[in-house]
């Protein structure tokens, strides 16, 4: 029975290559309108485990289901029309268009006028609003007119999260969506995150602790491949095999986020 609470399942996911185990017997319940937070040492196994929900991989066994029903077998072209959308890889930005642009070919997906770059761009103003309303969302307003490239880097986060929500996901799969940022765009960009997720799910990697602390639901953390603990972030930087996990070096880290 597929449970109605959960947005997202994986039942005994397996991904082998060449007889290294990178994803070992992974069973994730990812519940509606949670924010959910996929932790672990380097190597353990989260990138894998990403690729196989967006199926750039298929699993060597195991199955996954989206809203009860099993997705394992579809394409990566299914399960984004079913409203899985991965940032910050699939929605690559056009560095030398402006960040008004971007946001309008995001839009146009839903149209199906994708590739029709030969007609009018008059065709194209009906998304004028709808573009300026996610700019809004994203705190990108001022920024409409500026070309891509020359945007500061956690500005481009946000920009890379108004162009998935133009496809209008159910859940937004993030990966490591704070990586490289400095103090204040990760405070930006988490905040951002918390904004967009109202209503809907985000499941995100994230190497940062304060983030996964101040907005995650549920946390899993993955070691070698399979699920050691699982639970709010209270729980979760108390394991002692957590902590293990990131071999002392996180233990302060791991400590250090509960004042934020």
């Amino acid at each position: 029975m597929a449970d109605e609470k959960a947005i997202l399942e994986t039942r005994n996911l397996v991904k082998e290559f060449k007889g290294f185990v990178a994803v070992d017997d992974v069973s994730l319940r990812v519940r509606r309108g949670d924010i959910h937070a996929l932790i672990g040492p380097n190597g353990a196994g989260k990138t894998t485990v990403f690729n196989l929900l967006t199926k750039f991989l298929i699993p060597t066994s195991g199955s996954i289901l989206f809203n009860g029903e099993d997705i394992t077998v579809e394409k990566s072209a299914q399960v984004a029309r079913r409203g899985i959308v991965r940032s910050f890889q699939i929605s690559a930005t056009f560095p030398h268009l402006t960040v008004m642009e971007n946001v309008r070919i995001a839009l146009q997906r839903p149209l199906g006028t994708s590739f029709h770059f030969w007609k009018s761009e008059r065709s194209l103003d009906v998304l004028n609003d709808r573009a300026m309303q996610l700019l809004d969302t994203v705190g990108l307003t001022e920024f409409a007119d500026v070309q891509t490239v020359e945007m500061p880097y956690g500005r481009k986060r946000a920009l890379e999260i108004a162009t998935t929500l133009a496809t209008e996901p159910q859940l937004m799969l993030l990966d490591e969506p704070t990586q490289g940022m400095g103090h204040e765009d990760v405070e930006r960009v988490t905040q951002l995150i918390k904004k967009v997720s109202a209503n809907r799910t985000v499941l995100m990697v994230e190497h940062n602790m304060n983030v996964v602390a101040s907005i995650a639901d549920t946390i899993s953390v993955l070691q070698r491949g399979q699920i050691i603990a699982e639970g709010p972030y209270e729980a979760v930087s108390k394991n002692p095999q957590v902590l293990e996990a990131y071999m002392g070096n996180a233990e302060q880290e791991l400590q250090g986020a509960h004042g934020h």
